[in-house]
């Protein structure tokens, strides 16, 4: 039933709608870069991957992680040492992005914060240099 109409409004007379995930353009065909960039709901996901593969230490790891929603999926991978920043232990990673058949790849900061819980401090597409 519309919301209008439990408030005594039968104005509104179309479909019920609820969400608010936009739709999204036609994927691009494989092997391409992802053009429109990541969504918010697929960079949350891969924001919690780096905290737990961070979490658990350890060399060499990286962690899988993928959004059933959206259907895009990717890997996260700590590079280099940690290092201190403003008196927090932080550690840049990279991170794939696969979606429709086309691949990007960003480039981050965490740093464990309050608590000991990494946190994504920054999250960028990646530049090759």
């Amino acid at each position: 039933m519309p919301i209008g109409s439990l408030n005594g409004k039968d104005e509104d007379k179309t479909a019920d709608r609820t969400g608010s995930i936009a739709a999204t353009p036609a994927a691009v065909t494989t092997g391409q870069a992802v053009t429109e960039g990541p969504v918010e709901a697929d960079l949350a996901i891969a924001r919690a991957t780096v905290s737990e593969v961070l979490g658990r230490g350890g060399k060499d790891t990286s962690a899988p992680w993928e959004n059933p929603i959206t259907g895009a999926r990717g890997t996260v991978t700590p590079v280099a040492s940690s290092y201190t920043q403003d008196g927090f232990t932080c550690r840049d990673f990279l991170a794939s992005y696969v979606r429709a058949g086309a691949e990007a790849w960003l480039q981050g900061e965490a740093c464990r914060m309050h608590q000991g819980r990494w946190e994504v401090r920054s999250l960028k597409p990646w530049k090759r240099s």
